[in-house]
């Protein structure tokens, strides 16, 4: 005789874990939201976005794409081979320089900006030498890309490190055994296929240089035209014009949601791609 099959019971244990789990995921989608919600909907006052018009709203935007494209383009140039080097190589002091490239992801950005001024400063380690040529760093635009480069280059070198670390060895071998170069097979084969990590890299990395405000704020200062950023600008008109503030803090926040985006997208698409 055949048996009956019965509906495995839900015990309510596990029912209330379910129900805990939900309410938890709703109360920090709700949190994050809600801040974000109030954002857009000050931005509905015409002045809102009038503000954004603003002679200091516009010299932030183009400082802050300028520095941030040079900041990138020093990333990416150094980063790229400094994550292959990590991802493919061992030599004495490798930990350490491993665990030196995360130090920046973890300290304060106050701190980071302090370490700079002591360092690249008119009275700092390096900074007195150039200053005895007539050079000066500190509060100036340079100041500020030095300070993106120093905050964000982790994110790039890390997920370089990651793309690199992931692409097949005797795909390179198969390509140095046809006769191509080290440089060669590096650069037509290794850095396509991992160019979904390192475009991802990217993105996190500009991001980050973008939002960069503590330790620009103390190496750079808040000049306007200079080293007044974004992040600065809104802090600035936050004083006198909550508007400008506002409209500034959301246009930032498309780029984040644009930089999530893309940074998913591509780590799909590497994902499919390794399968």
């Amino acid at each position: 005789m055949k048996r009956r099959r019965f509906p495995r019971p839900v015990w309510r244990g596990d029912a209330l874990a379910s129900g805990l789990a939900a309410g938890a995921l709703a109360l920090v989608a709700g949190f994050i939201s809600l801040p974000i919600l109030s954002l857009i909907l000050w931005t509905v006052s015409e002045d809102s976005w009038r503000a954004m018009a603003s002679p200091e709203a516009r010299d932030a935007l183009l400082l802050s794409a300028k520095t941030t494209a040079i900041s990138m383009l020093i990333v990416v140039s150094v980063g790229t081979p400094a994550a292959y080097v990590l991802a493919r190589a061992s030599f004495p002091g490798k930990r350490l320089v491993d665990a030196l490239v995360d130090i920046p992801a973890v300290l304060p950005p106050s701190a980071a900006g302090i370490a700079l001024l002591l360092t690249f400063g008119r009275f700092g380690l390096v900074g007195k030498y150039f200053d005895a040529f007539g050079v000066t760093i500190s509060f100036t635009t340079a100041a500020v890309v030095i300070a993106e480069v120093f905050v964000a280059a982790h994110f790039y070198v890390r997920q370089a490190a990651v793309g690199f670390a992931g692409v097949r060895r005797d795909v390179e071998e198969a390509a140095l055994v046809d006769g191509a170069g080290r440089l060669s097979t590096f650069t037509r084969v290794t850095v396509p296929l991992a160019f979904p990590a390192l475009v991802a890299g990217a993105v996190m990395a500009w991001a980050r240089a973008l939002g960069e405000f503590g330790a620009t704020i103390i190496f750079a200062g808040s000049f306007r035209g200079v080293t007044q950023t974004i992040p600065l600008a809104i802090f600035a008109e936050f004083q006198s014009n909550i508007d400008a503030a506002v409209a500034l803090s959301v246009l930032v926040l498309g780029f984040a949601f644009v930089v999530i985006l893309t940074v998913k997208y591509l780590t799909r698409r590497a994902t499919e791609y390794e399968n």
